[in-house]
């Protein structure tokens, strides 16, 4: 993945979750030929990483996360493990390359969920990033809960991870409770008093997820976790088509991947996991470059820059002039066109109260043959 910062050339690295934390979605698998083709899209897009699944589970996961590593693919390929040692003993036998290792550091986790102290967290953690640095593995602690986790405690967690060889530290927002102007804050100390490499892992319980994560990107992180259509649990992760765009066309950095593809993996996984992919979905729903409204129609038609940020074919898509109850007399001139039919002003009057009409009646906009047999109608008057 190129994504860097163009004043400073510093690289952004993008990890997806999408065959980790995606399928950790209520009601959400995937079959092992899916996952394959998932991982396939996402190393052509040019994902820098893959957290394809948890070892340790066995069976066809650990098929699949088998079946992914043979493929040779370009992105770096992740697995998800618990701080345990014989979790990462799976994850070696799969022969991914790296690995995430898990662990709680809020104090509400480990009293009410681990019930155990700081010291028993971090002395399994540091036996479980030893012994995967000594088996060649890319180390990610996660700091399960960390947006609830006492700052002090994170610095001496990640500094001991540091010690002990870990290569990055994975801040989660596992309950989706931070908003951008603290978590910036946040990310901005660990990173001063640590010097250590972070990714953010956000989650969207208050609709705050890719806004996170490029917020913890302004306060020094170096990593981004996200998923396709920002599959997750619950309120789903950041979205992999948001914060990629964001970041070329909103924060001004180079982003050199696919685009193009976004439309094609996000309807993809969409199918795969039962999900719908929603019209007014950001970046890669069909709405994002349908105009209906009569000043918005006729402004895209004059100049699309009037109210489109980027060309719909950048993400795979393509612009729409949808005939409905909003419509004005300027895309319905245009319509028509597309149909060889100049209307006249007049005609365009009439036709136009007529599409209104319709529209209310059967609470949509219409679909082109309706707008013929509209015509047809009118010209028998």
């Amino acid at each position: 993945m190129a994504v860097f910062e163009k004043e400073t050339g510093k690289k952004i690295y993008i990890v997806d979750t999408t065959l980790r934390d995606g399928e950790q979605t209520a009601g959400v698998v995937f079959a092992n030929h899916e996952k394959i083709s998932i991982a396939e899209m996402l190393s052509d897009l040019g994902v820098d990483q893959l957290e394809v699944g948890i070892p340790t589970m066995g069976g066809d996961e650990k098929q699949a996360i088998k079946a992914i590593v043979k493929k040779g693919l370009k992105s770096s390929i992740m697995a998800w493990n618990r701080a345990v040692i014989s979790d990462i003993e799976q994850s070696i036998d799969c022969g991914v390359d790296a690995v995430a290792i898990s662990i709680s550091v809020s104090d509400i986790h480990i009293q009410h969920k681990l019930q155990t102290s700081r010291e028993w967290v971090i002395e399994n953690m540091l036996k479980a990033v030893e012994f995967a640095k000594k088996n060649g593995l890319y180390v990610s602690v996660n700091g399960e809960d960390a947006s609830r986790a006492d700052n002090k405690f994170l610095v001496q967690f990640i500094n001991e991870a540091k010690k002990a060889g870990a290569d990055r530290f994975r801040y989660c927002d596992t309950v989706g409770i931070m908003h951008p102007a603290k978590i910036q804050q946040e990310i901005s100390f660990l990173r001063d008093n640590t010097n250590f490499d972070i990714e953010m892992h956000t989650h969207n319980d208050f609709g705050m997820a890719t806004a996170n994560a490029l917020a913890g990107l302004a306060g020094g992180a170096t990593h981004l976790g996200v998923t396709v259509n920002g599959l997750g649990e619950r309120a789903g992760n950041a979205a992999l088509e948001e914060v990629l765009m964001a970041l070329k066309h909103v924060y001004g950095y180079d982003v050199h991947v696919d685009t193009k593809m976004f439309k094609e993996a996000s309807e993809y996984v969409s199918k795969a996991s039962g999900r719908e992919l929603p019209a007014w979905k950001a970046i890669v729903g069909s709405n994002m470059f349908a105009h209906e409204s009569g000043i918005h129609a006729d402004g895209a038609l004059k100049n699309p820059l009037n109210y489109e940020v980027f060309e719909p074919s950048e993400v795979g898509l393509e612009r729409q002039i949808v005939i409905g109850k909003h419509s004005g007399k300027a895309a319905i001139v245009n319509k028509f066109k597309e149909y060889d039919i100049e209307l006249s002003q007049h005609d365009a009057d009439e036709l136009l109260v007529m599409v209104r009409e319709l529209s209310v009646k059967l609470k949509r906009s219409l679909f082109d043959k309706e707008l013929v047999q509209l015509y047809k109608d009118y010209t028998k008057r």
